[in-house]
Protein backbone atom coordinates (compact mmCIF):
# COMPACT_ATOMS: atom_id res chain seq x y z
CA UNK A 1 0.00 0.00 0.00
CA UNK A 2 1.38 3.63 -1.35
CA UNK A 3 0.29 7.17 -0.94
CA UNK A 4 0.97 10.73 -0.80
CA UNK A 5 -1.27 12.23 1.97
CA UNK A 6 -0.49 15.89 3.39
CA UNK A 7 0.33 16.55 6.98
CA UNK A 8 0.31 20.59 7.67
CA UNK A 9 2.65 22.00 5.71
CA UNK A 10 4.36 19.20 4.13
CA UNK A 11 3.75 16.01 2.20
CA UNK A 12 4.43 12.44 3.52
CA UNK A 13 4.82 9.92 1.27
CA UNK A 14 4.35 6.17 2.75
CA UNK A 15 4.86 2.53 1.59
CA UNK A 16 5.41 -0.82 2.68
CA UNK A 17 8.67 -2.21 1.72
CA UNK A 18 9.24 -5.89 0.04
CA UNK A 19 10.13 -6.80 3.90
CA UNK A 20 6.39 -5.85 5.07
CA UNK A 21 7.31 -2.84 6.92
CA UNK A 22 6.44 0.67 6.18
CA UNK A 23 8.54 3.40 5.52
CA UNK A 24 7.55 7.14 4.59
CA UNK A 25 9.24 10.59 4.27
CA UNK A 26 8.11 14.26 4.19
CA UNK A 27 8.47 16.88 1.34
CA UNK A 28 7.80 20.31 1.07
CA UNK A 29 5.78 19.55 -2.68
CA UNK A 30 3.05 17.27 -3.32
CA UNK A 31 5.20 16.43 -6.77
CA UNK A 32 8.27 15.87 -4.88
CA UNK A 33 6.77 12.86 -2.58
CA UNK A 34 4.90 11.42 -5.42
CA UNK A 35 8.26 10.99 -7.74
CA UNK A 36 9.97 9.59 -4.57
CA UNK A 37 7.18 7.12 -3.79
CA UNK A 38 6.95 6.17 -7.96
CA UNK A 39 11.58 5.36 -7.44
CA UNK A 40 10.87 3.41 -4.68
CA UNK A 41 7.83 1.39 -6.43
CA UNK A 42 10.05 1.41 -9.54
CA UNK A 43 13.11 -0.02 -7.73
CA UNK A 44 10.77 -2.99 -5.54
CA UNK A 45 9.54 -3.78 -8.72
CA UNK A 46 12.85 -4.32 -10.81
CA UNK A 47 14.53 -6.18 -7.39
CA UNK A 48 16.95 -2.61 -6.75
CA UNK A 49 15.47 -2.01 -3.66
CA UNK A 50 17.51 -1.58 -0.56
CA UNK A 51 16.57 -0.83 3.00
CA UNK A 52 17.68 2.89 3.59
CA UNK A 53 18.57 1.94 7.37
CA UNK A 54 20.96 -0.70 6.24
CA UNK A 55 23.12 2.54 4.05
CA UNK A 56 22.85 4.52 7.49
CA UNK A 57 26.20 2.58 8.59
CA UNK A 58 29.38 4.74 9.09
CA UNK A 59 31.74 3.78 6.52
CA UNK A 60 34.53 3.40 8.77
CA UNK A 61 33.27 1.49 11.05
CA UNK A 62 31.72 -0.81 8.23
CA UNK A 63 35.01 -0.83 6.06
CA UNK A 64 37.04 -2.31 8.96
CA UNK A 65 34.45 -4.65 9.86
CA UNK A 66 35.21 -6.22 6.21
CA UNK A 67 38.25 -6.58 6.62
CA UNK A 68 38.22 -8.09 9.47
CA UNK A 69 35.89 -10.28 7.97
CA UNK A 70 38.29 -10.98 4.72
CA UNK A 71 39.70 -14.35 5.94
CA UNK A 72 41.09 -14.73 2.02
CA UNK A 73 44.20 -12.36 2.26
CA UNK A 74 47.84 -12.78 3.17
CA UNK A 75 49.16 -11.14 5.64
CA UNK A 76 51.03 -8.37 3.75
CA UNK A 77 47.94 -7.75 1.44
CA UNK A 78 45.85 -6.95 4.61
CA UNK A 79 48.61 -5.00 6.29
CA UNK A 80 48.54 -3.31 3.08
CA UNK A 81 44.90 -2.68 3.35
CA UNK A 82 44.55 -1.53 6.66
CA UNK A 83 47.50 1.00 5.77
CA UNK A 84 45.37 2.60 2.98
CA UNK A 85 42.46 2.99 4.97
CA UNK A 86 43.96 4.21 7.81
CA UNK A 87 46.32 6.62 6.20
CA UNK A 88 44.07 7.57 3.23
CA UNK A 89 40.07 6.88 2.94
CA UNK A 90 38.90 6.63 6.47
CA UNK A 91 40.23 10.39 7.42
CA UNK A 92 37.79 12.00 4.83
CA UNK A 93 34.98 9.18 4.93
CA UNK A 94 35.07 7.32 8.43
CA UNK A 95 32.15 9.22 9.11
CA UNK A 96 30.16 9.38 6.57
CA UNK A 97 26.84 6.92 6.07
CA UNK A 98 27.34 4.38 3.29
CA UNK A 99 24.79 5.68 1.54
CA UNK A 100 26.10 9.35 1.29
CA UNK A 101 28.90 8.70 -0.63
CA UNK A 102 28.41 9.98 -3.82
CA UNK A 103 30.65 9.68 -7.01
CA UNK A 104 30.93 13.32 -7.30
CA UNK A 105 32.48 13.06 -3.88
CA UNK A 106 34.71 10.28 -4.52
CA UNK A 107 35.93 12.29 -7.57
CA UNK A 108 36.50 15.38 -5.42
CA UNK A 109 38.68 13.58 -2.86
CA UNK A 110 40.36 12.01 -5.96
CA UNK A 111 41.82 15.25 -7.32
CA UNK A 112 42.35 16.51 -3.66
CA UNK A 113 44.63 13.19 -2.83
CA UNK A 114 46.68 14.24 -6.25
CA UNK A 115 46.93 18.12 -5.80
CA UNK A 116 48.01 16.89 -1.70
CA UNK A 117 51.05 15.20 -3.69
CA UNK A 118 49.70 11.72 -3.05
CA UNK A 119 51.66 9.42 -5.33
CA UNK A 120 49.62 7.81 -8.27
CA UNK A 121 50.27 4.01 -6.91
CA UNK A 122 48.86 5.76 -3.60
CA UNK A 123 45.75 7.20 -4.97
CA UNK A 124 45.03 4.10 -7.20
CA UNK A 125 45.43 1.55 -3.87
CA UNK A 126 43.12 3.88 -1.60
CA UNK A 127 40.55 4.18 -4.45
CA UNK A 128 40.62 0.31 -4.67
CA UNK A 129 40.53 -0.60 -1.08
CA UNK A 130 37.30 2.04 -1.14
CA UNK A 131 35.39 0.17 -3.81
CA UNK A 132 36.31 -3.48 -2.12
CA UNK A 133 34.52 -1.96 0.70
CA UNK A 134 31.94 -0.62 -1.47
CA UNK A 135 31.50 -3.17 -3.66
CA UNK A 136 30.89 -5.91 -0.33
CA UNK A 137 28.00 -2.97 0.47
CA UNK A 138 26.45 -3.61 -2.65
CA UNK A 139 26.60 -7.26 -2.52
CA UNK A 140 24.96 -7.26 1.15
CA UNK A 141 21.85 -4.73 -0.57
CA UNK A 142 22.72 -1.80 1.90
CA UNK A 143 23.65 0.23 -1.11
CA UNK A 144 22.64 0.02 -4.87
CA UNK A 145 25.44 0.67 -6.91
CA UNK A 146 29.43 1.25 -5.90
CA UNK A 147 30.02 5.19 -6.48
CA UNK A 148 33.50 4.53 -6.90
CA UNK A 149 33.32 3.07 -9.62
CA UNK A 150 34.22 4.36 -13.08
CA UNK A 151 36.51 7.00 -10.97
CA UNK A 152 39.26 8.87 -13.43
CA UNK A 153 42.70 7.61 -11.79
CA UNK A 154 46.12 9.14 -12.06
CA UNK A 155 48.22 6.91 -14.38
CA UNK A 156 51.07 4.85 -12.54
CA UNK A 157 54.21 6.25 -14.60
CA UNK A 158 56.15 3.10 -15.96
CA UNK A 159 59.37 3.00 -14.90
CA UNK A 160 62.33 2.22 -17.02
CA UNK A 161 63.60 -0.61 -16.00
CA UNK A 162 67.62 -1.06 -16.25
CA UNK A 163 69.35 -4.72 -17.26
CA UNK A 164 73.02 -5.83 -16.80
CA UNK A 165 75.09 -8.33 -19.47
CA UNK A 166 77.01 -11.10 -18.07
CA UNK A 167 80.08 -8.98 -17.56
CA UNK A 168 78.17 -6.17 -14.96
CA UNK A 169 76.58 -8.90 -12.75
CA UNK A 170 80.14 -10.73 -12.72
CA UNK A 171 81.61 -7.10 -11.63
CA UNK A 172 78.41 -6.17 -9.05
CA UNK A 173 79.20 -9.53 -7.43
CA UNK A 174 82.65 -9.38 -7.05
CA UNK A 175 82.14 -5.99 -5.38
CA UNK A 176 79.28 -7.48 -3.35
CA UNK A 177 82.14 -9.87 -1.81
CA UNK A 178 84.74 -7.13 -1.55
CA UNK A 179 82.27 -5.51 1.57
CA UNK A 180 83.35 -8.77 3.26
CA UNK A 181 85.01 -7.53 6.84
CA UNK A 182 86.87 -9.96 8.69
CA UNK A 183 84.24 -11.25 10.78
CA UNK A 184 81.77 -12.23 7.63
CA UNK A 185 84.75 -13.79 5.56
CA UNK A 186 83.61 -17.13 4.65
CA UNK A 187 80.38 -16.73 6.38
CA UNK A 188 78.88 -14.24 3.70
CA UNK A 189 77.84 -14.85 0.26
CA UNK A 190 76.85 -12.14 -0.84
CA UNK A 191 78.00 -12.02 -4.39
CA UNK A 192 76.33 -15.20 -4.80
CA UNK A 193 73.03 -13.86 -3.83
CA UNK A 194 73.61 -11.22 -6.74
CA UNK A 195 74.53 -14.31 -9.27
CA UNK A 196 71.45 -15.98 -8.10
CA UNK A 197 68.41 -13.33 -8.60
CA UNK A 198 70.39 -12.55 -11.63
CA UNK A 199 70.13 -16.02 -13.76
CA UNK A 200 66.76 -17.41 -11.64
CA UNK A 201 64.66 -14.48 -11.94
CA UNK A 202 63.64 -15.58 -8.04
CA UNK A 203 62.20 -12.77 -6.30
CA UNK A 204 63.40 -11.78 -3.06
CA UNK A 205 60.86 -13.09 -0.85
CA UNK A 206 61.45 -16.23 -2.76
CA UNK A 207 65.18 -16.46 -2.55
CA UNK A 208 65.48 -15.63 1.32
CA UNK A 209 62.36 -18.59 2.31
CA UNK A 210 64.60 -20.91 0.07
CA UNK A 211 65.73 -24.49 2.52
CA UNK A 212 68.58 -26.70 1.36
CA UNK A 213 65.93 -29.09 0.30
CA UNK A 214 64.66 -27.14 -2.21
CA UNK A 215 67.86 -27.35 -4.74
CA UNK A 216 67.92 -30.41 -6.39
CA UNK A 217 71.71 -30.07 -7.12
CA UNK A 218 72.27 -33.03 -9.45
CA UNK A 219 69.31 -31.65 -11.57
CA UNK A 220 70.23 -28.70 -11.57
CA UNK A 221 66.56 -27.05 -10.23
CA UNK A 222 64.86 -24.84 -7.69
CA UNK A 223 61.71 -25.46 -6.35
CA UNK A 224 59.73 -22.49 -5.48
CA UNK A 225 57.10 -23.19 -2.85
CA UNK A 226 57.41 -20.75 -0.46
CA UNK A 227 58.03 -16.82 0.57
CA UNK A 228 58.89 -14.22 3.15
CA UNK A 229 56.96 -11.50 3.25
CA UNK A 230 57.73 -8.35 4.72
CA UNK A 231 54.34 -7.44 7.26
CA UNK A 232 55.40 -4.35 9.09
CA UNK A 233 58.61 -4.97 9.97
CA UNK A 234 57.87 -8.76 10.81
CA UNK A 235 58.99 -11.52 8.19
CA UNK A 236 56.08 -13.96 7.63
CA UNK A 237 56.67 -16.72 5.85
CA UNK A 238 53.90 -17.92 3.71
CA UNK A 239 52.87 -19.11 0.02
CA UNK A 240 54.23 -17.26 -3.63
CA UNK A 241 52.32 -14.25 -4.88
CA UNK A 242 50.45 -16.82 -6.95
CA UNK A 243 49.56 -20.70 -7.69
CA UNK A 244 51.80 -19.65 -10.80
CA UNK A 245 54.35 -18.59 -8.97
CA UNK A 246 54.61 -22.04 -7.09
CA UNK A 247 56.89 -23.55 -9.57
CA UNK A 248 60.49 -25.56 -10.62
CA UNK A 249 63.58 -23.07 -12.04
CA UNK A 250 66.39 -24.55 -13.82
CA UNK A 251 70.12 -23.81 -12.58
CA UNK A 252 73.24 -22.75 -14.83
CA UNK A 253 75.66 -25.63 -14.40
CA UNK A 254 78.24 -22.51 -13.03
CA UNK A 255 75.56 -21.12 -10.65
CA UNK A 256 74.65 -25.13 -9.27
CA UNK A 257 78.99 -25.52 -8.64
CA UNK A 258 79.02 -22.46 -6.81
CA UNK A 259 75.41 -23.93 -4.79
CA UNK A 260 77.08 -26.74 -3.73
CA UNK A 261 79.91 -25.67 -2.29
CA UNK A 262 77.96 -23.16 -0.35
CA UNK A 263 75.65 -25.73 0.84
CA UNK A 264 78.27 -28.11 1.92
CA UNK A 265 77.36 -28.89 5.25
CA UNK A 266 74.36 -27.51 5.58
CA UNK A 267 71.24 -29.40 6.84
CA UNK A 268 68.32 -30.24 4.66
CA UNK A 269 65.88 -27.52 6.84
CA UNK A 270 68.71 -24.68 6.76
CA UNK A 271 67.82 -21.85 4.96
CA UNK A 272 70.37 -20.78 1.64
CA UNK A 273 70.91 -17.40 2.31
CA UNK A 274 71.09 -16.39 5.65
CA UNK A 275 73.06 -13.60 7.78
CA UNK A 276 76.41 -14.17 9.17
CA UNK A 277 74.46 -14.98 12.60
CA UNK A 278 72.07 -17.33 10.63
CA UNK A 279 69.03 -15.24 10.35
CA UNK A 280 67.03 -14.41 7.33
CA UNK A 281 67.83 -11.50 4.66
CA UNK A 282 66.20 -7.99 5.51
CA UNK A 283 66.21 -6.82 2.14
CA UNK A 284 65.98 -3.07 3.32
CA UNK A 285 69.50 -3.90 5.43
CA UNK A 286 71.08 -5.65 2.76
CA UNK A 287 69.89 -2.85 0.52
CA UNK A 288 71.50 -0.31 2.29
CA UNK A 289 74.82 -2.28 3.58
CA UNK A 290 75.74 -4.54 0.39
CA UNK A 291 73.91 -3.30 -3.13
CA UNK A 292 74.00 0.14 -2.74
CA UNK A 293 77.90 0.19 -1.85
CA UNK A 294 78.45 -2.46 -4.17
CA UNK A 295 76.40 -0.51 -7.39
CA UNK A 296 78.65 2.06 -6.68
CA UNK A 297 81.69 0.76 -6.88
CA UNK A 298 80.61 -2.05 -9.86
CA UNK A 299 79.82 1.53 -11.64
CA UNK A 300 76.27 0.03 -12.80
CA UNK A 301 74.34 2.20 -14.53
CA UNK A 302 72.35 4.91 -12.95
CA UNK A 303 68.99 3.86 -11.39
CA UNK A 304 69.66 -0.20 -11.14
CA UNK A 305 67.54 -1.09 -8.51
CA UNK A 306 67.71 -4.71 -7.06
CA UNK A 307 64.26 -5.54 -8.44
CA UNK A 308 66.35 -4.82 -11.91
CA UNK A 309 68.04 -8.24 -10.85
CA UNK A 310 64.99 -9.93 -11.93
CA UNK A 311 64.89 -8.17 -15.25
CA UNK A 312 68.24 -9.18 -15.61
CA UNK A 313 67.30 -12.49 -15.68
CA UNK A 314 64.80 -12.28 -17.63
CA UNK A 315 67.00 -10.49 -20.39
CA UNK A 316 69.43 -13.20 -20.06
CA UNK A 317 66.92 -15.67 -20.79
CA UNK A 318 65.67 -14.23 -23.82
CA UNK A 319 69.06 -13.67 -25.25
CA UNK A 320 69.85 -17.14 -24.43
CA UNK A 321 66.89 -18.12 -26.98
CA UNK A 322 64.16 -18.76 -23.97
CA UNK A 323 60.87 -18.74 -25.92
CA UNK A 324 58.65 -16.41 -23.84
CA UNK A 325 56.20 -19.34 -22.71
CA UNK A 326 59.26 -20.66 -20.92
CA UNK A 327 60.34 -17.19 -19.11
CA UNK A 328 56.42 -17.13 -18.19
CA UNK A 329 56.85 -20.36 -16.50
CA UNK A 330 60.51 -19.75 -14.71
CA UNK A 331 59.85 -16.02 -13.34
CA UNK A 332 56.17 -17.05 -11.98
CA UNK A 333 54.29 -14.89 -13.86
CA UNK A 334 50.36 -15.31 -13.86
CA UNK A 335 49.83 -15.10 -17.91
CA UNK A 336 52.05 -15.07 -20.58
CA UNK A 337 50.52 -11.08 -21.65
CA UNK A 338 52.38 -10.13 -17.85
CA UNK A 339 55.78 -11.53 -19.91
CA UNK A 340 55.44 -9.75 -22.77
CA UNK A 341 54.31 -6.80 -21.82
CA UNK A 342 57.74 -6.45 -19.59
CA UNK A 343 59.66 -7.79 -22.00
CA UNK A 344 58.43 -7.85 -25.65
CA UNK A 345 60.68 -5.35 -27.20
CA UNK A 346 63.73 -7.62 -25.92
CA UNK A 347 62.56 -10.05 -28.50
CA UNK A 348 62.67 -8.36 -32.16
CA UNK A 349 65.37 -10.55 -33.57
CA UNK A 350 64.21 -13.75 -32.43
CA UNK A 351 60.76 -12.39 -33.29
CA UNK A 352 62.38 -11.88 -37.33
CA UNK A 353 64.25 -15.52 -36.81
CA UNK A 354 60.75 -17.20 -35.88
CA UNK A 355 59.33 -15.83 -38.92
CA UNK A 356 61.83 -16.83 -40.87
CA UNK A 357 61.47 -20.01 -39.91
CA UNK A 358 57.87 -19.95 -40.42
CA UNK A 359 58.35 -18.64 -43.58
CA UNK A 360 60.81 -21.55 -44.94
CA UNK A 361 58.38 -24.00 -43.40
CA UNK A 362 55.39 -22.63 -45.75
CA UNK A 363 57.78 -22.23 -48.88
CA UNK A 364 58.97 -25.92 -48.12
CA UNK A 365 54.92 -27.00 -47.80
CA UNK A 366 54.56 -25.31 -51.07
CA UNK A 367 57.15 -26.96 -52.80
CA UNK A 368 56.20 -30.43 -51.53
CA UNK A 369 52.55 -29.61 -53.24
CA UNK A 370 54.01 -28.78 -56.90
CA UNK A 371 56.86 -31.68 -56.29
CA UNK A 372 53.66 -33.91 -55.83
CA UNK A 373 50.90 -32.57 -58.36
CA UNK A 374 54.07 -32.83 -61.52
CA UNK A 375 54.64 -36.81 -60.58
CA UNK A 376 54.58 -38.84 -63.58
CA UNK A 377 51.59 -41.51 -63.36
CA UNK A 378 52.85 -44.70 -63.39
CA UNK A 379 52.53 -46.67 -66.52
CA UNK A 380 51.80 -49.96 -64.98
CA UNK A 381 48.17 -47.92 -63.13
CA UNK A 382 45.37 -50.54 -63.64
CA UNK A 383 42.89 -47.36 -63.74
CA UNK A 384 40.53 -49.18 -61.57
CA UNK A 385 42.09 -47.21 -58.19
CA UNK A 386 43.89 -49.86 -56.36
CA UNK A 387 47.29 -47.90 -57.44
CA UNK A 388 49.22 -47.43 -54.49
CA UNK A 389 47.72 -50.19 -52.39
CA UNK A 390 49.42 -52.35 -50.59
CA UNK A 391 48.33 -56.27 -50.42
CA UNK A 392 48.55 -56.49 -47.00
CA UNK A 393 46.73 -53.43 -45.70
CA UNK A 394 48.33 -51.13 -43.07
Amino acid sequence: MSFVKKRGKSWRARYRGPDGRERSKSFGKKIEAERWLARQETLMASGDWTDPALGRVPFGSYAQDWLNGRSDLKPKTRFQYQYMLDRYVVPTWGNVQLAKITFEGVSRWVTQLVESGTGPSAVRQSVFVLSAALDHAVRARRIRANPARGIGLPKAPRRDYVILSHGQVRQLAAEADGLRTEETKGQSRDGLVITFLAYTGLRWGEMIALRARDIDLNRRRVDVRRAFSDVGGRLDLGMPKSSRSLRTVPLPAFLAAALREHLEGKDATALVFTTPSGTPLRQANWRRTVFVPACERAKVPEGFRMHDLRHTAASLMIQAGYPPKGIQEILGHASITTTLDLYGHLFPGDLDRWVDQLDAAAEQSRTQSRAAKLRPVDDEDPGDGSAGVSETGS
